[in-house]
């Protein structure tokens, strides 16, 4: 057979620093004619600086050019360079379910149409689109029913598979959930299962996250945040797992907080369990804590917890990586979808379940192996 490999061209939107990609392009799987399919990113675009270079350095081998840095309103879909796969984990803001959820009505809600737009241009054999589960609720659930029906119809159709993925039960060691859906298109004739979980009864800890192996000091994106007296005082007196809120906390140290009470407010990691999500905005306490030491979690930790390796170097200010790293998708949840869609493709035979998510509504149902 003169062809031994299928190489799927990837292009992505809103990428970030490349969390989906690293996922991506490290899965890969050989059918049982030897034929090897993998994922190679072709081009990605991003409107934050920062991501765009953490993007080029980490995935495209430091080349910039394959990287179109600049807000995707202005991109001719037609004139990027050609792709049979696509991902955009199009911007969460308004469909959060931290806040306002504006839906539509938002600046950020309508940035999925951007999507359909690659897709009419280049019908790729597949697609990747990724969001927060508060997309279900915008718009009291009309926005998902109709992001769902342009996706299906978008290009030359698409068989939808969409499920909310709990990435900690797929070794990612952080309650992080994620409704993603796979398209895949008609005429090819398949259609994508949602893969098992892997770790479903023994998730990956906070501990082994951070201490297998421990962080070089001198690693990469690990320095650490000067934290204020009163801060290190309060972060003495909450245990692990807890947070603010910790009923026998000194009156001096709780905060004055009347109206909602964010969990993630100086909560602690717990070290037998995985970390709580880790985001990428919000102010002082929302940093993410260690369990033990009376400090927030490094730039490099939180790397570790969204299941980056330490080679991974994200460019830019800390501040601003902490946002780049708390918005990314985790590398390993990316992998375990991609490689099931490389199996798809493959006809390879994988362990699935139902999806938790039919025709847009939810119908979270018994999981079956």
């Amino acid at each position: 057979m003169k062809n031994k490999k299928v190489d799927f061209r990837l292009a992505e939107l809103f990428c970030g620093p490349g969390g989906l990609a690293l996922g991506a392009v490290t899965s890969s799987v050989t059918d049982k004619k030897g034929v090897v399919y993998k994922v190679k990113s072709v081009w990605a675009n991003d409107i934050d600086q920062n991501s765009c270079d953490t993007y080029s350095r980490n995935i495209h081998n430091g080349k910039k050019s394959f990287t179109a840095c600049k807000p995707v309103e202005k991109i001719n879909f037609s004139k990027i360079p050609k792709f049979n796969a696509l991902a955009f984990g199009f911007p969460c803001n308004d469909f959060s379910l931290v806040g306002e959820q504006k839906g539509f009505d938002g600046k950020y809600g309508p940035l999925y149409t951007y999507g359909i737009k690659a897709i009419e241009a280049h019908n790729p054999k597949w697609f990747l689109a990724e969001n927060v589960g508060g997309i279900q609720s915008a718009n009291n659930g009309m926005a998902f029913k109709k992001i769902l029906e342009d996706l299906e119809a978008a290009g030359k159709g698409y068989n939808l598979t969409t499920n909310l993925y709990k990435f900690e039960e797929y070794g990612v060691p952080q309650t992080r959930h994620r409704i993603v859906i796979i398209g895949i298109r008609k005429d090819l004739g398949l259609k994508f299962k949602v893969p098992a979980p892997t770790t479903l009864n023994k998730p990956t800890t906070a501990r082994e996250a951070l201490e297998s192996p421990p962080i070089p000091e001198n690693a990469p994106n690990n320095e650490r945040t000067r934290q204020s007296e009163t801060v290190i005082e309060r972060l003495k007196h909450i245990p692990p797992g807890e947070n603010a809120w910790y009923k026998k906390l000194p009156k001096h140290l709780r905060l004055n907080v009347k109206n909602a009470r964010m969990s993630q407010i100086y909560k602690r990691l717990h070290p037998d369990k995985p970390s709580y999500t880790i985001t990428g905005s919000g102010g002082g306490g929302t940093h993410g804590y260690h369990w033990k030491e009376n400090r927030a979690l490094t730039n490099r930790e939180r790397a570790r917890i969204q299941t980056f390796p330490d080679s991974f170097i994200f460019e830019g200010g800390k501040e601003n990586v902490r946002k780049q790293i708390g918005m990314a998708v985790p590398p390993k949840g990316a992998q375990a979808i991609v490689t099931a869609i490389l199996k798809t493709f493959a006809g390879i035979p994988y362990k699935s379940v139902k999806p938790t998510i039919q025709n847009g509504e939810d119908e979270f149902q018994e999981r079956l192996f």
